[in-house]
C-alpha cells in the first residue's frame, strides 16, 4: 500500500470509531429518554459511518478507479445522514 492508502484507510478507521461512539452514546440516550432527537442522532450518525466505510471498501475494491462516481455517492448518502442530524437538532 502506498503512504497515501495508508492514511486514507487510518483517516476513515478514525471517521467510523468517532462515528460509532458518538451513535452509540445516541443510542444509549434514546433508551434512557425515548427522545426522537436522540433517535434521529444515532440514525444520522449511522448513515454517515456506513457512508465512510462503503467509500473505503468500493475504493480499493475498484482499484481507486471510479473516484468521481465513488465521492458523489459518498457525498449524496452522507448529505442524508447529516440531514437527519440537523432534523435531530430541531426535533421537540
Amino acid at each position: 500500500m502506498q503512504p497515501m492508502e495508508v492514511a486514507y484507510v487510518v483517516l476513515s478507521l478514525a471517521l467510523v470509531v468517532a462515528g460509532l461512539t458518538l451513535v452509540g452514546l445516541a443510542g444509549r440516550a434514546y433508551l434512557e429518554t425515548r427522545s426522537r432527537s436522540m433517535f434521529l442522532l444515532a440514525v444520522g450518525f449511522s448513515v454517515v459511518v456506513a457512508a465512510a466505510v462503503a467509500t473505503t471498501f468500493s475504493a480499493f475494491f475498484t482499484g481507486f478507479s471510479r473516484s468521481r462516481l465513488l465521492l458523489t455517492i459518498n457525498y449524496a448518502v452522507t448529505t442524508i445522514g447529516y440531514a437527519f442530524i440537523v432534523t435531530s437538532v430541531r426535533a421537540q
